[in-house]
């Protein structure tokens, strides 16, 4: 590529520019180096043999050689600069040789010295080569005052000018005046400028990024045109850059990005239209990260297995896409899975910083997977952590719940179980409900505590929660709560009706009463915890723990809680498990091998945008965890003030016998009376506890279809007819559709035909 039409930039600083000057070409500045050691070599023998003889006139000459050596360096003092410095340069090995030489003279007799100095001072001289140095010293000297003297103003002013002039003699350019001329920099033969019109026209349509590459003799690539906003057409703005052609030359024959568009954002590739912006190789940290950026047209979606697929990654788990904007992402490929050694947490790591996050655990690229406890703007969140058996949801709640303590957040926790999934918390946090019974009671205290808050709030005018002022913030967590509410509980409705009532009245008041809550469970579906659209809203605010669940679920909490850009793939149960290993292994008639159990990896989504990150390390000894019982008796345990205590007990003890009663299959009027009134602190506001109303739950969709089909092999057409599918108070056509698709996804139904419907085992004989 040629930019010999256009003048040459001016340099903005002359000392920079004096590095542009080459001293001597490499090839004779080897050629002179080598004479002078020769030369060097030469002079070496003669001081070393010289003395020894009887030659006067060599001794004269020598000696006459070093005086006047001394002579040029004494009238070069009267000048100085640089013509001292060279001149010293080139005199040092002859002075060096002819004082070894005179020093010799004048000794008697013969000594050692004498043969080894003359070596020693030619070796020197030969490595270190003056005189070719000096030339090449003297060379770039020689440019220099040129430079200096040539005043950088007037070099951009000429610059600039030869532009205009190119400009004006150019027959396609008739017309028009190139206006706001400017160099953006000084180092680079680049300018903008307006191409300005005659008054009341347009720029021709013929003066296009062609034409003006002609003008200039620049590649086209090198212009760019553009309109000028608030302008009309009788304005372009015009920018020249011949280097940025060939920078993008240079790009456009890089391997790696030939190879990133052939596989992906090409026709036909991965994910057409998701750029290569940068990328780096870590070759000893045995990954490769790449910033992708989307096309203009396109919207970002990164298919997280059709990546690795095309890419020849044999393990999805190795692509990892780290984060996501709206138009950006950062995908990290690794030689080896990078979760599989996590560290166990420190106090400083569970401890809340002032932006109210905490770090959980490690994201794959080694930054801290931060999850917040408590937003300053919105107040308490909501949660939801979600993982079968053996995923580590357990452990990653007890890591949350020893933050809590650490940072000074109050504490209840209520265990489905019967408190066997977090027995480390017992006796360790402010209220731990264990059973079905304790749950719902625990749930309501925490309804009591809220109504307390809210009275206080109301009677001073309060609009929102401040941290310690004067309250604690407290969080719920509710664990096992599939056990509770999902379809298949042992809880009956009216039970799971008056839990899924106050978890709708926690989702509406707690946040802004500086109470946040968690839902933790082996499956959650926010349809069963009643107002699902608010839930799914105040979830994207807090944080969702997504570990190893099926992968119907995977897709569901992904489609609930992302927008999309990021494939959230299920996780496997061991590393290594997510790849070709096991067909492989069944085509050589082996056992495949497994790696670690990824208890502890999970999809954490924060803000809609998930990673994958794991958990701290937790080491069970004697079946609990002890670093993290010493995590958490290392603090005092956060506690209510007396007023909120005495509200949330009063609530627990008033719904406990009502829980009961529900649980034994009574309608709630076995349990005490409800809307008692307790008092609080002294002189403190009345708590007034209502009872719940107790209401049995409807059936979902999918329950009344189980029912329909209980009679056997429907059509979609009498299914729909069975539910009063787009009647009033149905449900609609789409989405009683929509319901068996996820019934036989989850293996709960059967399609026995085409349009055919059939409950979970049934046969033809039926």
């Amino acid at each position: 590529m040629t930019t010999a039409a256009l003048p040459p930039a001016a340099p903005a600083e002359p000392a920079a520019s004096t590095a542009t000057h080459a001293g001597l070409a490499p090839a004779t500045a080897r050629r002179l180096a080598t004479a002078e050691r020769v030369l060097y070599g030469a002079g070496g023998v003669l001081t070393a043999v010289g003395p020894q003889t009887d030659v006067a006139g060599l001794h004269v000459a020598v000696l006459a050689a070093g005086a006047g050596a001394i002579g040029v360096l004494w009238r070069r003092t009267r000048t100085g600069g640089a013509g001292l410095l060279l001149a010293c340069t080139r005199a040092l090995p002859l002075l060096g040789l002819s004082g070894t030489y005179a020093a010799a003279l004048i000794a008697p007799g013969y000594s050692w010295w004498e043969t080894v100095a003359p070596v020693a001072v030619a070796a020197a001289a030969g490595l270190a080569a003056p005189m070719t140095r000096a030339a090449g010293i003297s060379r770039a000297i020689e440019n220099l005052p040129a430079v200096v003297e040539a005043p950088v103003q007037q070099d951009a002013g000429d610059y600039l000018s030869g532009v205009r002039v190119l400009w004006t003699a150019a027959a396609v350019t008739n017309g028009t005046d190139l206006t706001a001329l400017h160099q953006p920099d000084p180092n680079r033969p680049a300018f903008a400028a307006v191409i300005l019109a005659a008054p009341g026209e347009a720029v021709s349509s013929r003066l296009d990024t062609r034409a003006v590459a002609a003008v200039f003799d620049v590649p086209e690539a090198a212009v760019t045109l553009t309109s000028i906003p608030g302008s009309g057409p009788g304005r372009l703005a015009l920018l020249v850059d011949p280097a940025r052609a060939e920078e993008q030359a240079a790009l456009d024959q890089d391997p790696v990005r030939l190879w990133w568009g052939q596989k992906v954002s090409g026709p036909g590739g991965a994910a057409p239209g998701m750029n290569l912006a940068a990328y780096r190789i870590e070759a000893e940290e045995g990954r490769a990260t790449f910033r992708v950026e989307a096309a203009e047209d396109v919207e970002l979606v990164l298919p997280r297995r059709k990546l690795a697929r095309a890419l020849g990654i044999e393990d999805p788990d190795l692509l990892m896409i780290g984060a996501a904007g709206l138009s950006g992402a950062v995908i990290t490929i690794y030689r080896d899975h990078p979760l599989i050694h996590v560290r166990e947490a420190t106090a400083e790591d569970l401890t809340m910083r002032e932006d109210g996050t905490i770090a959980l655990g490690l994201r794959h690229d080694g930054r801290p997977a931060r999850m917040p406890l408590y937003d300053t703007d919105l107040g308490g969140l909501t949660d939801l952590f979600v993982g079968a058996p053996g995923s580590g949801k357990s452990v990653a709640l007890l890591h949350v719940i020893t933050a809590e303590r650490l940072s000074g957040i109050v504490s209840i926790v209520a265990d489905a179980q019967g408190g066997m999934s977090l027995p480390e918390a017992k006796g360790r946090v402010y209220a731990f409900g264990a059973g079905l019974a304790e749950f719902g009671a625990t749930l309501a205290g925490a309804c009591a505590l809220a109504d307390y808050r809210e009275q206080i709030s109301t009677a001073n005018g309060w609009g929102s929660f401040a941290l310690g002022d004067p309250w604690a913030l407290v969080n719920i967590s509710l664990d096992e709560i599939n056990r509770v509410i999902a379809n298949d509980a042992e809880a009956p409705d009216d039970f799971k009706a008056w839990v899924v009532a106050m978890i709708t009245r926690a989702q509406l008041t707690f946040r802004k009463l500086g109470m946040g809550i968690r839902y933790a469970g082996q499956s959650v579906h926010l349809e069963d915890l009643g107002d699902a659209e608010k839930i799914r809203a105040n979830a994207k605010q807090g944080s969702v723990w997504l570990g190893r669940v099926n992968s119907t679920m995977t897709k569901r909490l992904a489609s609930d809680m992302t927008s999309g850009e990021v494939e959230i793939t299920p996780i496997p149960r061991h590393f290594g498990g997510g790849g070709d290993a096991e067909v492989e292994a069944a085509w050589n008639g082996e056992e495949a091998p497994t790696g670690p159990v990824t208890a502890g990896v999970a999809w954490h989504i924060c803000g809609g945008i998930p990673a994958l990150m794991r958990v701290w390390l937790a080491v069970k000894e004697n079946r609990t965890y002890p670093n993290l019982i010493r995590l958490m008796e290392s603090a005092v345990m956060p506690v209510l003030t007396p007023a909120e205590d005495a509200a949330f007990r009063a609530g627990y003890a008033e719904a406990l016998p009502l829980a009961m009663d529900l649980l034994a299959g009574g309608d709630g009027s076995g349990g005490a009376d409800g809307h008692q009134e307790h008092d609080g602190e002294a002189g403190a506001v009345a708590v007034r506890i209502p009872r719940p109303a107790v209401k049995a739950k409807p059936a979902n969709l999918e329950a009344q279809i189980l029912t329909v089909l209980a009679a056997g092999v429907m059509r979609n057409r009498d299914i729909r007819a069975a539910l009063g599918a787009d009647t009033p108070g149905g449900p609609k056509a789409g989405s009683v559709d929509n319901a068996l698709s996820a019934l036989f996804d989850a293996g709960k139904v059967i399609k026995p035909g085409h349009g055919k419907w059939a409950p979970l085992g049934w046969t033809p004989e039926d």
